[in-house]
């Protein structure tokens, strides 16, 4: 078997894996969302259980055959056309999983940070005085009386 040959069969295998992985979140998600239902009978938190893990879903399925067609162009064929569409394919996936994620958590990923247990840490962090026992001068200047 050729290099190319063995590259090809790499990228249909991701496209399987592809294929499986959102299929069976399909399934596992809409599980999810049943049981959400079942437990509470609230259909408005069982959607968006569905919807939050259906995203998720979309989201790994999308990379990972992403993955296929970059080995597919980058060791199967290398021609600048399929380069190109590769480009395209990455554009639009992009633009998929940034509108994806920004439906799923309901906040845009730059904002997020600043509603988040990282933003809070960081903002404590920020407003906190130099840690006990510093040995930075700069930071001792300030803790002590001159």
């Amino acid at each position: 078997m050729t290099f190319a040959g063995a590259m090809e069969r790499v990228a249909q295998i991701f496209e399987a894996i592809g294929a499986v992985v959102l299929l069976a979140g399909l399934f596992l998600a809409a599980g999810l969302a049943i049981r959400v239902l079942r437990r509470s009978g609230d259909g408005q938190q069982a959607f968006k259980v569905l919807r939050r893990s259906f995203g998720g879903v979309i989201l790994l399925g999308l990379e990972i055959l992403v993955a296929a067609d970059l080995v597919r162009t980058v060791a199967v064929e290398p021609t600048l056309d399929n380069v190109v569409i590769l480009g395209m394919i990455v554009l639009i996936r992009t633009a998929l999983s940034f509108s994806l994620e920004v439906e799923i958590e309901g906040v845009a990923p730059w904002r997020r940070a600043g509603l988040s247990g990282a933003g809070h840490i960081a903002r404590a962090v920020e407003t906190s005085g130099p840690p006990a026992g510093s040995t930075d001068p700069s930071s001792q200047a300030l803790t002590h009386d001159n």
